[in-house]
């Protein structure tokens, strides 16, 4: 069979013009390119330089108002009123040490599972890490492999190319010798080879990719959030601090010395600089418990997006079950042991024609691929290697006796017409969860657009996939915490079905067969939304039940390993790709399961929802700070008295009411699935509680003025005990439900602060005088007062919380805050 040299078959295997190093570059010629530069020197993904982070940790807009302000204290002293500063630095510090860890995890992980392509040199295929590609080099491409550099295409044996990722054209492009390759697109079907062209930062994804790629924290709901609340805060703390500053000036213009202090004791706590402390050691150390469990997060965002899934798509292979197959047995459709002979041969010379046989001919080739010296007596004319769009695979063969005909070997269902006598043995065997190819005989050329139309159905090939050990309690985990998982594969509908049976997956026992989806936007996602498990699905389609599910307001995640899943991984809301998947899923995926341990996923979405939620519940602490010494600092504006506190008694209280407190709670487990509305949850709580806690505080502050107008040391230690027992009661609501080691944090914070008030060398220290009997438990009642508001505040914002959500789907639980689960 020929073709005109202008259109090769799309499965022959066709040469460019005689490349000028047909075995590739020469040692030499390497070692003389990377001298030059001319290397493939993309930055790592999933990393930034410890200058980055040493940078991003100290240079930050609180870090400056706060370096500002304890400069000023070491110049009025004493220093024990600059305790906010050095505070400052043990936070920067441990900021700094976390997130270094998260780097080394994160380095050592990308390097374990980075994609190792294979190039010709001195006339051998070798193995190089990405970064090892030098200008010129010839790279190989087989299927599921990420073109990796830019380059020319030297060879082509069926050689397809998906672009869609750089292009937005979703059909794959065949290729021929002198045709362009760009980096970031990937092989989907045959294999090649092709000459470096561009490579580093001159290749084409890489200049679109570098900086979007970097490890970062932005692009998520939580860091937008908490930036949008500290933004708020900058605009309201200028003006506030200014009129502090005039007022204390005012009151205390006798001592100027105790006027600075008095000010910096109002500007230090309103300012949340734990917040965003925590949000990054939280982060890091999540980062580095996956990195234990070889989990690759390769960007950040990724584990609160986890969080926040409900619904998760499942590629059958590789996921449900492992990779490997076993063939059970071939059932020919002809009788005759001559007949079944020659089937054995015929499915050993189309597995060994394969470069890279996938998992179903990997099985075929292990069965037959020695088939005896018979088969070696076939001979290969052309060659179609699989593909997941059209779900079969081909071979023209020159049989012993000199005859020519085409075979195929693929999906019954779409080589066969329906109502075939031989689907209802397929049907039948695709219900005991078995895999079934049909191998066939065609007189219709490869190259033709419907090489099946006179197909002979010869033989069943019935493979048996290998169930993960873990995958149902994998699921019974995702049903407990109220995430649906769908079944979304390219295999017989009735297959998975039975699969996803077997692994008591509700809703299994309908599945449907993709072939039959409606085309409109709102029907797909109308059946996306009621239906488990999809058969027969394209990697389009994939990507088409991906964005319906979105469409209907789902956060989703998408687990796959094989090239067919790529643009779905893509789309997802979040992509998770297993270690020994195609290059092409771990490019694109978020992250990456090294070990291809499906049972690894609980831990990944448990980790987010602990940063999550508990990043929630600590940011109420933080904020009902920031309202009550705002309010604080109003009101003594108002009234021109002098603030209530020293900063020294700033650090106490805000040692032990939050910044102690909130980093055991924000590494304490935390189940609660997160939801949109981070800040407006956050500031439902945080507003009223800071509200009553300043006014509570300066109401026991003015009572005690009253009696004492010049003992403001009294006043003060009376304002401290308030507002220390308003904001413990804060913690105690905060940190709900309780659970031992919370009760246990909750009385070491009481007992501490009972500490500070009679060991007389601290009382001493903080500068703290309990005078008189009236004026302290007059505070205590205030704040038992304040305390029994805060519980109406709480059930009241609870209730809110609670309350049926009008967009939830049917079956799933309304908003509830995260600070309730444990």
């Amino acid at each position: 069979m020929t073709h005109p040299p202008e259109q090769p078959a799309p499965g022959a295997r066709t040469l460019g013009p005689a490349p000028d190093r047909p075995g590739g570059l020469s040692a030499a010629e390497v070692a003389e390119r990377v001298a030059e530069g001319r290397v493939n020197d993309v930055p790592v993904r999933s990393s930034r330089s410890v200058k980055e982070i040493v940078r991003a940790n100290v240079f930050t807009r609180f870090n400056a108002i706060i370096g500002v302000l304890f400069a000023v204290i070491l110049v009025v002293g004493p220093i024990q009123d600059g305790l906010f500063g050095l505070v400052i630095v043990a936070n920067t510090a441990i900021g700094i040490v976390q997130e270094v860890r998260a780097k080394r995890t994160l380095d050592s992980l990308a390097l374990i599972g980075e994609a190792r392509p294979q190039v010709r040199r001195d006339g051998r295929a070798v193995q190089v890490a990405v970064a090892g590609i030098v200008l010129d080099d010839t790279v190989l491409l087989g299927i599921g492999d990420k073109v990796i550099v830019d380059g020319e295409v030297t060879e082509a044996d069926g050689l397809e190319i998906d672009e869609s990722l750089l292009t937005g054209e979703p059909d794959p492009v065949l290729k021929h010798p002198g045709d362009q390759v760009m980096s970031g697109s990937f092989v989907v079907a045959g294999s090649g080879a092709f000459t470096a062209t561009r490579v580093g930062r001159e290749a084409y994804a890489a200049r679109l990719a570098e900086e979007a790629s970097r490890f970062t924290l932005v692009r998520s709901e939580l860091r937008t959030g908490i930036d949008t609340i500290l933004r708020f805060i900058t605009y309201l703390l200028v003006p506030t601090a200014i009129g502090l500053v005039i007022s204390q000036w005012t009151v205390e213009h006798n001592d100027w010395r105790e006027a600075v202090r008095r000010t910096v004791a109002g500007i230090v706590p309103m300012v949340p600089e734990g917040l965003v402390l925590l949000t990054s050691v939280a982060f890091a150390i999540g980062v580095v418990r996956l990195g234990r469990r070889q989990c690759l997060v390769q960007e950040l965002p990724a584990i609160e997006g986890l969080a926040r899934v409900d619904t998760v798509c499942l590629d059958k292979t590789g996921t449900l079950t492992e990779g490997g197959m076993d063939v059970l047995e071939l059932r020919p459709l002809a009788a005759g042991p001559a007949g079944a002979a020659e089937l054995e041969q015929v499915l050993g010379v189309m597995a060994g024609a394969d470069a890279r046989p996938n998992p179903s001919m990997q099985a075929v080739l292990d069965a037959y691929g020695g088939a005896g010296p018979e088969q070696e007596r076939w001979r290969v004319l052309q060659a179609v290697p699989f593909s997941s769009a059209r779900k079969w695979s081909g071979v023209q063969l020159l049989d012993p006796a000199g005859a020519e005909a085409g075979w195929l070997l693929g999906a019954p269902d779409v080589l066969l017409p329906d109502g075939h006598p031989a689907l209802a043995q397929v049907d039948e065997l695709g219900a005991r969860g078995l895999r079934v190819l049909l191998l066939g005989r065609t007189p219709v050329p490869l190259d033709a657009p419907d090489p099946a139309k006179e197909l002979v159905p010869l033989g069943l090939v019935v493979l048996k996939q290998r169930l993960r050990a873990d995958a149902a309690a994998t699921l019974r985990y995702f049903a407990t915490q109220q995430v649906e998982a769908k079944v979304i594969s390219g295999d017989s509908a009735v297959s998975v079905g039975a699969v996803a049976a077997s692994l008591d997956l509700p809703g299994a026992e309908h599945p449907l067969d993709a072939r039959t989806l409606p085309a409109d936007p709102e029907e797909l996602a109308d059946t996306a939304d009621r239906t488990t498990v999809f058969g027969r699905v394209t990697p389009q389609q994939k990507r088409e039940l991906v964005g319906a599910l979105q469409a209907r307001g789902r956060t989703v995640a998408m687990t796959g390993d094989g090239v067919n899943d790529v643009l779905a991984l893509k789309d997802a809301d979040i992509g998770v790709a297993m270690g020994s998947g195609s290059e092409a899923t771990r490019a694109v995926a978020q992250i990456v399961l090294l070990d291809d341990s499906f049972a690894t996923l609980p831990s990944v979405v448990a980790e987010g929802r602990r940063v999550i939620g508990n990043i929630e519940r600590v940011a109420s602490l933080f904020l009902v700070k920031t309202v009550y010494s705002v309010l604080l600092a109003l009101l003594v504006v108002f009234t021109q008295v002098p603030y209530p506190f020293l900063p020294r008694h700033s650090t106490v209280l805000s040692a032990l009411t939050i910044g102690i407190p909130a980093f055991f709670l924000a590494l304490a487990p935390n189940n609660e699935r997160a939801r949109p509305g981070f800040v407006r949850r956050v500031l439902r709580l945080a507003v009223p509680a800071g509200a009553i806690a300043g006014t509570a505080t300066f109401t026991a502050y003015a009572l005690a003025r009253a009696n004492h107008a010049t003992e403001l040391k009294a006043d003060t230690s009376v304002a401290t005990l308030t507002l220390f027992l308003v904001a413990i009661w804060v913690l105690a609501i905060v940190a709900r439900p309780y659970t031992w080691w919370r009760l246990l944090l909750i009385g070491a914070m009481g007992g501490a602060f009972a500490l500070v008030l009679t060991v007389p060398w601290l009382s001493d220290f903080f500068q703290l005088e309990l005078a008189g009997v009236r004026d302290p438990w007059t505070g205590v009642a205030i704040a038992v007062a304040a305390g029994l508001l805060l519980e109406v505040v709480w059930y009241l914002v609870k209730r809110s919380l609670d309350a049926p959500d009008p967009a939830a789907r049917p079956g799933q639980p309304s908003k509830s805050r995260a600070a309730e689960s444990s």
